[in-house]
């Protein structure tokens, strides 16, 4: 016999609103601030390339150029600890494509970088030309950065609590409720360079002295949080 349905759906509903009285309602919003300033330190990667018969050659060369372009680094005023070779490599140079006797090796290139943080930006141009006229012949990348990075994160992160605060306390007026307790606070956090030059050029193609603009980084900072409402 088929029972009628309003019975059981009175028993469902009984059931189910303990669960939504125990669960009060709740808000949740995200909020973003953005704070901007000018770099005051850059990092910079060199490499030098040298190409000879041998490999023992062409590791020679490398070194030789590699010490001239870190002794001129040193000189001018970069700190042991802001200079870091990386990237030592040496492959076999191939030429042609008999179909009979296969490509040949007829020569080895070397390979090794150095990458170079600057805490002052006004020597970043004549570092620049310093290091290409030493020997450095492959530029890979500059990047800007800030000293008081964690200052400023700081002030984001109270600019996006902010945000979060006023979005949440508008939704709430427009709902006819009135914000409670935080429950939880979470946090997403990033810095955004606002430009970030990225270069890759060989050393002949690069005029003296080397203009380079820093332009402006943002440190962006998110943060969700969750109120409880209270009506």
């Amino acid at each position: 016999m088929r029972l009628p349905l309003a019975p059981l759906l009175a028993v469902s509903l009984a059931l189910a609103s303990p669960a939504l009285a125990e669960d009060p309602a709740r808000i949740s919003v995200t909020g973003e601030g953005v704070v901007t300033a000018a770099p005051d330190m850059a990092e910079i990667s060199l490499a030098v390339m040298t190409e000879a018969p041998t490999a023992a050659e062409a590791l020679t060369q490398n070194s030789v150029r590699l010490d001239a372009v870190l002794a001129r680094l040193r000189e001018a005023g970069i700190e042991p600890r802001d200079l870091q070779t990386e990237g030592l490599g040496l492959n076999p140079v191939w030429t042609g494509h008999d179909a009979e006797t296969g490509p040949k090796i007829t020569a080895y290139s070397a390979q090794n970088g150095v990458k170079v943080r600057l805490r002052d930006l006004g020597k970043l141009g004549a570092v620049l030309d310093a290091a290409v006229a030493d020997g450095a012949n492959s530029l890979n990348g500059l990047t800007f950065g800030v000293s008081n990075e964690d200052a400023l994160m700081d002030e984001a992160r109270r600019a996006a609590v902010a945000e979060a605060k006023a979005r949440a306390e508008l939704l709430a007026s427009a709902a006819g409720v009135t914000l409670g307790p935080i429950i939880s606070i979470s946090e997403a956090a990033e810095m955004m360079p606002r430009p970030m030059p990225m270069m890759r050029a060989a050393a002949e193609a690069m005029p003296a002295p080397v203009p380079v603009e820093g332009g402006e980084l943002g440190l962006s900072a998110s943060v969700s949080i969750v109120w409880a409402l209270e009506q």
